[in-house]
C-alpha cells in the first residue's frame, strides 16, 4: 500500500478556500500548488489513503514485493511540476523500447528496439522485414512524432491553445494532418509495409481505449498522441520505487505546503450555487459539511455528475483492458533464442498485436466475444528497479510482470458471469503468451504464504469497484486533443485551462479534464492556475 495513509481526524475548520474530491496524484498535484499559494485547502480520499490508480501495493499475502497495482510507468510528468513541488523521485529510462516475438517459416524469431544500440535494431529490421527499408519508414515515422512532441508537450501546462495555434506551433502540415484530421491506420498503412511493424506502431493508439485504426471519431489518435509526446521524447519511465514512491512525494509536498489531507472519508455530495460549494462526506460513520468557496473535482466527470445530482450527460465511459499482475521465481525462456528474457522483458513486451491481430481483436470484442486470439503487452518493472523487491527475493532472482491486455471492453465483463468472463480473458492472454515462451508461464510463478500462484487480474468492472473509474476508463473518459476550437471564446480562466464544468466555481483537475490521462499532474496543475484565476 502507499506511504500516504493516515488516521481519520475531524477537519480543522468550517470553511476552505478550496475543497480538493479525491486524492489521486492530479488532486495531491493541486493541491500542492494551491496551498504553496496560501489557499486554505482540504483533500478528501475515499480509500485509506492517497494515491489512487498510482500506488504500490504488497498484493501477495507473505510476499515482500511493492508493484505498481494499476499505473505503472511515468512520461507526462512534466520536470517542471517535479521541481516546482521539490519532488524527491527517480524515473528510470528504460533502454530496451520494446521486443515483438514473431514466427516467421518455421522460426521463432522477433524484433528488438534497443534505444542504445541503433545498428542492432537496424540490423533486427532487416532480419525481420528482409530489408532496410522498415528501418528507416520508421526513424523518419517517430522523427515526425518527435517534432510533434516538442511542439506540443510545452503547451500542455499553459492556457489552451487554439487549434490554429498549436497546429502553426507544430509546423507540419502533414504531421498535422496524419495526428490531428485523419484516421492513424492511414498514415500508418503509408508509412510501414510489414504487419507485425504496423501493429507494435498501433499499440499505442489503443491502450485502455476501444477503437481500431481507421475510427473516424479519431479516438485512436487521440490515445496515440499522449502516448508519443511525453516530457517532448515519448519514453515511458520506471518510477524508481514503484508508482507509489511517486504519489508519496505529492502527498508530503502537499502537507508541507499546509494542505489538509483526510482519508477514508467518501464524499456524498457537491451543492453549489456558482460562488460558494458545500461538500458533504462521510468519515468513520459519521456524515459532515464544509464550505467552500471552490471546489477541485479529481474523480471522473460522470462521478462529479452524481455528486452534483445532475443528470448524466453522454454516453457511459468504459474502460477496454485487463491488468494483470504477477510475481515470478524467474524469468521464462524465450521460444526465440537469439534474444535474452532479460531484454525482451526490460522493455515492451508485444504478444498477438500485429496489425490483422489487433484488427480481429477487435472485431470479436465487438461482437460481444473476448478475442479467440487475445492481444496484450508486458514489461518487467523489477529488472530497472530491483528496489520494489524484498532483499530476499533479489538474491533469488524472482521478477515481477505486469500484462495489459487490449480490446477488452467493460461490456464483455457485465453481467452475473463477471468472474468467469475475466478467467476467460486471463486465460486468452496467457495463451498467447505461453506460445511464444520455451516452457509455460505457470512454472515460473512465485507462490504466495498460503501456497496460491502470485497472479491477480483486474478487469474493467474491479477498476471500477476499487477505483470509482466508471466503466473502468482509466482515462475517466474519452481523452480530448489538447487544445481549443477556433470558434471558442477565451472565457474564465477555468475554460482557458481545459478545467471548466457548468458550474464557475467547481473545477475538474482529473484525467477526465482536457489533458487529462496518464500519470501527469497535468490537470491538477492547470485545475490550479485556474482556480488562482492565472
Amino acid at each position: 500500500m502507499s506511504d500516504s495513509s493516515s488516521v481519520y481526524v475531524s477537519p480543522l475548520q468550517r470553511h476552505y478556500d478550496v475543497v480538493v474530491v479525491g486524492g489521486g496524484h492530479n488532486g495531491l498535484v493541486a493541491a500542492a500548488y494551491l496551498a504553496r499559494a496560501g489557499r486554505s485547502v482540504l483533500l478528501l480520499e475515499r480509500l485509506g489513503h492517497t494515491g489512487g490508480a498510482a500506488v504500490s501495493e504488497r498484493a501477495f499475502a507473505g510476499v515482500d514485493a511493492r508493484l505498481s497495482r494499476y499505473s505503472y510507468l511515468v512520461s507526462l510528468l512534466p520536470e517542471r511540476i517535479r521541481t516546482d513541488l521539490g519532488l524527491q523521485v527517480e524515473l528510470r529510462r528504460r533502454r530496451v523500447s520494446s521486443y515483438t516475438p514473431v514466427q516467421r517459416a518455421d522460426r521463432s524469431t522477433g524484433l528488438l528496439v534497443d534505444n542504445g544500440d541503433e545498428p542492432a535494431t537496424a540490423e533486427g529490421f532487416r532480419r525481420l522485414t528482409g530489408s532496410g527499408r522498415e528501418f528507416q519508414a520508421w526513424r523518419e515515422f517517430y522523427g515526425r512524432t518527435g517534432q510533434v512532441a516538442r511542439a506540443v508537450f510545452p503547451t500542455l501546462t499553459g492556457p489552451l491553445p487554439t487549434r490554429t495555434e498549436l497546429r502553426k506551433r507544430i509546423g507540419d502540415d502533414a504531421a498535422w494532418e496524419a495526428l490531428f484530421e485523419r484516421p492513424l491506420g492511414e498514415a500508418v498503412e503509408a508509412s510501414f509495409a510489414d504487419d507485425l511493424v504496423r501493429g507494435v506502431v498501433l499499440t499505442d493508439a489503443l491502450i485502455g481505449t476501444f477503437t481500431h485504426a481507421h475510427d473516424p471519431s479519431l479516438r485512436q489518435n487521440r490515445c496515440f498522441l499522449y502516448h508519443v509526446i511525453g516530457n517532448g521524447t515519448g519514453d515511458w519511465d520506471v518510477p524508481v520505487g514503484g508508482m507509489g514512491a511517486v504519489t508519496d512525494a505529492l502527498a508530503s509536498a502537499a502537507r508541507k505546503a499546509g494542505a489538509e489531507l483526510l482519508t477514508g472519508c467518501e464524499v456524498t455530495a457537491v451543492r453549489t450555487d456558482g460562488s460558494e460549494a458545500e461538500v458533504v462526506f462521510r468519515c468513520g460513520g459519521e456524515e459532515l459539511r464544509v464550505d467552500a468557496a471552490q471546489v477541485l473535482c479529481n474523480a471522473a466527470p460522470r462521478e462529479l455528475e452524481r455528486l452534483l445530482g445532475e443528470a448524466p450527460a453522454g454516453p457511459d465511459p468504459e474502460g477496454s483492458q485487463l491488468k494483470v499482475n504477477m510475481l515470478l521465481r524467474r524469468l521464462p525462456r524465450l521460444r526465440d533464442r537469439d534474444v535474452d528474457p532479460r531484454a525482451a522483458f526490460a522493455g515492451t513486451f508485444h504478444v498477438a498485436e500485429d496489425y490483422r491481430q489487433l484488427e480481429d481483436a477487435y472485431r470479436d470484442a465487438e461482437a460481444g466475444a473476448v478475442p479467440s486470439v487475445a492481444p496484450s503487452e508486458l514489461y518487467c518493472h523489477s529488472l530497472t528497479d530491483p528496489s520494489i523487491l524484498g532483499p530476499e527475493l533479489r538474491e533469488q532472482g524472482y521478477q515481477t510482470l505486469t500484462l495489459f491486455g487490449l480490446h477488452l471492453p467493460a461490456r464483455l465483463f457485465a453481467g452475473a458471469d463477471h468472474d468467469s468472463v475475466r478467467e476467460a480473458a486471463l486465460a486468452a492472454v496467457l495463451a498467447q503468451l505461453d506460445a511464444v515462451l520455451d516452457e509455460p508461464l505457470a512454472d515460473c510463478l512465485a507462490v504466495d504464504a498460503e501456497g496460491r500462484p502470485c497472479l491477480e487480474a483486474r478487469s474493467p468492472l474491479d477498476l471500477e469497484r476499487d477505483l470509482g473509474l466508471p466503466g473502468g476508463n482509466i482515462f475517466h473518459r474519452d481523452l480530448a486533443f489538447p487544445f481549443a476550437e477556433d470558434d471558442t471564446e477565451a472565457g474564465a480562466p477555468p475554460d482557458r485551462w481545459g478545467v471548466a464544468t457548468a458550474h464557475p466555481n467547481v473545477l475538474l483537475c482529473g484525467a477526465g479534464a482536457v489533458r487529462g490521462g496518464g500519470v501527469s499532474g497535468i490537470p491538477g496543475h492547470n485545475a490550479a492556475m485556474a482556480a488562482l484565476g492565472w
